[in-house]
C-alpha cells in the first residue's frame, strides 16, 4: 500500500457495529468489574468466530483473561501477554485451546499461507511468521511445553490443553 493512498473508510462502514455498541451501552452492567481474572484462568484461543470463549466454558465476563491469536498459538507476544496475567492480573492457571478444522492447521507450512496470499491478493507476507502447523497436537504439546518452561512464569503454574471441537461445541482435554 502507498503511502499517498488514502485509507480512511468510505462513510457507513462500521455503522453496523457502532449502532449495536449503543445499544450495548444503554444496557451496559458491567461497570466496576475488576481488571483481575476472577476465576484465575488465561484462555489461549483462536480468533476463529466460531468460538465463543465464555459461554463454551461457563465463564462469566471478568473470570478469565482471554487471549485470542490465528491458531491459538503461543508466540513471544502470548508468552509476554502471561506473564503480565500471573503477576498482574490474578491468573493462576493456563489452558490452550485450539479447535477443530483450523485454517492454520490445515496448511502444511508458513510458505503456503504466503505463496496463498501472493497469488490471490499479490501481497508479499514473507517478513511474518503465522506459526502454521499440520500437527496440531505437535503445536499444542510444544506450546505447552514454551509456558511450562519459561522463566518468567512460575514453576509449578498448571497449563492444559484441550480441543474444541467448532461442530460439536465440545472441548476434549488432551493429555500431553
Amino acid at each position: 500500500m502507498s503511502e499517498d493512498q488514502d485509507t480512511t473508510p468510505a462513510p457507513g462502514t462500521f455503522d453496523d457495529v457502532f449502532g449495536a455498541n449503543a445499544a450495548y451501552a444503554e444496557e451496559f452492567s458491567l461497570a466496576g468489574l475488576k481488571p483481575l481474572a476472577a476465576r484465575g484462568l488465561a484462555l489461549v484461543t483462536c480468533m476463529d468466530s466460531r468460538i465463543e470463549p465464555l459461554d463454551m466454558l461457563g465463564l462469566e465476563p471478568g473470570d478469565a483473561k482471554i487471549l485470542r491469536n490465528a491458531g491459538a498459538r503461543v508466540t513471544d507476544d502470548t508468552l509476554r501477554t502471561l506473564v503480565l496475567a500471573v503477576y498482574l492480573l490474578g491468573v493462576d492457571r493456563v489452558l490452550v485451546l485450539p479447535h477443530t478444522r483450523c485454517k492454520m492447521a490445515s496448511v502444511a507450512s508458513d510458505d503456503a499461507v504466503h505463496d496463498l496470499i501472493l497469488e490471490e491478493h499479490g501481497v508479499d507476507t514473507r517478513s511474518l511468521e503465522f506459526h502454521t502447523d499440520n500437527d496440531q497436537l505437535g503445536a499444542l504439546r510444544h506450546d505447552l511445553e514454551r509456558i511450562r518452561h519459561h522463566p518468567l512464569l512460575p514453576q509449578g503454574l498448571p497449563v492444559a490443553g484441550a480441543l474444541y471441537d467448532v461442530d460439536s461445541g465440545r472441548v476434549d482435554p488432551v493429555d500431553l
